[in-house]
């Protein structure tokens, strides 16, 4: 996928847990694993902006676009 989710990178600054991070942030910790592996395929604004406002960033630290190598792409339907 070619957006790369930065969650552990901010909690391991923050030495802050994944349970506490769940917590304040209103998230379930699995919830939290499927973010943190890159599983997930929508996030909203809402939750992005608890995020944020907890480990006290901005999205682009959280989010990250890293282009894929054209063989890597699935092919769009037309």
């Amino acid at each position: 996928m070619a957006i790369v989710v930065r969650i552990d990178v901010e909690l391991a600054r923050r030495k802050m847990s994944v349970g506490e991070f769940a917590e304040r942030v209103g998230l379930t910790p699995a919830n939290v694993a499927v973010l943190k592996n890159g599983r997930a395929k929508a996030v909203r604004f809402s939750t992005l902006e608890a995020m944020c406002r907890v480990l006290e960033c901005q999205p682009g630290d959280l989010l990250e676009f890293v282009d894929e190598p054209a063989d890597d792409r699935t092919p769009s339907s037309t």
